[in-house]
């Protein structure tokens, strides 16, 4: 996932911008983390460069 891309996504539950929170990176893409919502304290994982944006019900 590219870094700058958080700031066009936004949580699909209350659609509060999103923390990006880095464990793998890889040329300045993320390879591995999360994608963290302070309002609704979700976290939606980063696998393999892509973002999860589904409720954790829904994964």
């Amino acid at each position: 996932m590219w870094k700058n891309l958080v700031k066009i996504l936004a949580c699909p539950i209350c659609k509060k911008d999103l923390l990006l929170i880095v464990d793998e990176e890889q040329d300045n893409d993320v390879i591995k983390g999360y994608l963290y919502c302070s309002r609704c304290n979700e976290r939606y994982p980063i696998e393999d460069g892509i973002p999860v944006l589904l409720p954790l019900d829904q994964r």
